[in-house]
């Protein structure tokens, strides 16, 4: 299982998780990502900060960012890229993914073909 994070995303994440933790007494954090039913074009991505993974996470870590992949999500999110953008017009987390056949212009929603029979179905 691989999702990438470019430097600016892993930077940007870092300083989201240390900001969420109040006192070094608290576990680590990373990220839990996600795509569910939804969204404009059938999945949504999902990312939420979180101390622990689900029991059937699968657990990868890039650089100093722990990132906690959904099992169901995982078939549709492998190879993806998260980068981190900054401009007048656009700021946010940006996903680059292999798997998507089709995405809406927010970028926040993708659809992957025939829905990938190892991953969450369309509804």
């Amino acid at each position: 299982m691989t999702i990438t994070l470019t430097e600016k995303a892993e930077s940007r994440l870092q300083s989201f998780l240390l900001d969420s933790v109040p006192n070094s007494n608290q576990p680590i954090k990373g990220i839990r990502v996600s795509a569910t039913d939804g969204g404009c074009n059938g999945y949504e991505y999902g990312m939420e900060i979180t101390s622990s993974p689900k029991p059937d996470d699968v657990v990868i870590e890039q650089g100093k960012v722990l990132i906690y992949i959904d099992a169901k999500s995982a078939p549709l999110l492998e190879g993806m890229v998260i980068d981190f953008v900054e401009g007048v017009i656009e700021s946010g987390f940006k996903f680059i993914n292999p798997n998507a056949t089709n995405t809406c212009s927010c970028g926040k929603s993708f659809s992957a073909g025939d829905c990938t029979p190892k991953a969450t179905p369309c509804q």
